[in-house]
């Protein structure tokens, strides 16, 4: 847990909630504060699983997991490239669309082209979206009201965070499907007070509301939660992770990004999702515990057979680990 990122203080908090939840379960953890100069917690041959609990860059964004792999460490949650592919606002656009999952319009930043980027970007409608590429939280994320004042925007989040785009403003319901393993959970509703589901509205506002069975649709209900698997499964990611939408008209579900590695407090929206099909924190977490250690196993056998090796066919979930690192 901790990190470098912006969302070090949640990561924290999801770090300690996922502690205590798999201490709860029975299971010997060791907590870690960790940043790309305080990385000896890897050296401790007794972990056998790090359970990532980092959110942002470095601990979500592929980085940290390209350590663990070189090490040949089991590990929570998606592989390096998925996690890269889901940090990357832009590129995640491309393979959720190769996926058949729409996506809201968009257009990378150039702050060269002001007004070709005004003429083009008209075309979205009269509200616009600014994103940072490489932020999660809705860290950076404004909203304008015209071609011109989306480039201002636009420029101050390229100053602030790096490469950025502008997005269509789709207006709807806002909602979140956690992915577990193979299976969606439960749709979720997010309501802000002010319209817009930013960090306040998140982490400090508990005016936010979070509402299930709000679709009575089941075809659409059926469609969102099959669009959150295909999200899933094309960036390749696994474990866990939560994909957030937007509903627009005709009943449309819009993908907005995927989170790889979800907040894991108490209040956030897996375990929300989790808790509904009656999984309780402890058993989320050392669920994917459970995942980890399979996908390990699954992924040593498949190196072994490329090496030439002989494996046996049937590879068994390994059981629940002696030690883990919430890291």
């Amino acid at each position: 847990m901790g990190g470098i990122s912006r969302e070090r203080d949640i990561s924290i908090e999801s770090g300690r909630c996922v502690a205590d939840a798999l201490k709860q379960a029975g299971v010997n953890v060791v907590v870690a504060d960790v940043k790309p100069d305080k990385l000896d917690i890897l050296e401790d041959n007794s972990i056998d699983v790090f359970f990532i609990a980092l959110h942002g860059r470095w601990g979500e964004d592929g980085t940290l997991q390209e350590i663990l792999e070189s090490k040949g460490l089991v590990y929570t949650f998606s592989p390096p490239q998925a996690s890269r592919l889901a940090f990357d606002k832009w590129e995640s656009k491309k393979y959720f669309t190769a996926a058949g999952v729409p996506t809201p319009d968009a257009i990378l930043f150039d702050p060269s082209k002001d007004t070709e980027i005004e003429d083009r970007i008209r075309q979205f409608g009269e509200r616009y979206v600014i994103k940072p590429l490489h932020e999660g939280s809705t860290i950076g994320i404004s909203i304008a009201d015209s071609p011109a004042e989306a480039v201002t925007a636009a420029k101050k989040c390229a100053a602030e965070f790096g490469d950025c785009m502008i997005e269509e403003f789709v207006p709807g319901k806002e909602i979140t499907v956690g992915v577990l393993g193979k299976d969606a959970l439960p749709i979720l509703e997010i309501r802000a007070r002010g319209g817009f589901y930013d960090y306040q509205a998140k982490y400090l506002d508990d005016k936010t509301e979070y509402l299930f069975d709000t679709i009575d649709n089941p075809t659409l209900a059926a469609r969102i939660q099959k669009s959150a698997i295909d999200c899933f499964n094309s960036l390749g990611c696994r474990g866990a992770a939560r994909v957030d939408f937007i509903i627009g008209d005709e009943d449309i579900p819009y993908v907005l990004e995927i989170n790889t590695i979800p907040g894991m407090t108490n209040h956030s929206l897996l375990p929300k999702a989790a808790a509904k099909v009656g999984i309780s924190m402890s058993r989320l977490c050392l669920r994917i515990v459970e995942m980890a250690i399979a996908d390990a196993a699954i992924h040593k056998a498949t190196v072994r057979l490329r090496h030439g090796d002989s494996v046996s066919s049937t590879i068994a979930p390994s059981p629940s680990p002696r030690r883990v690192r919430r890291r």
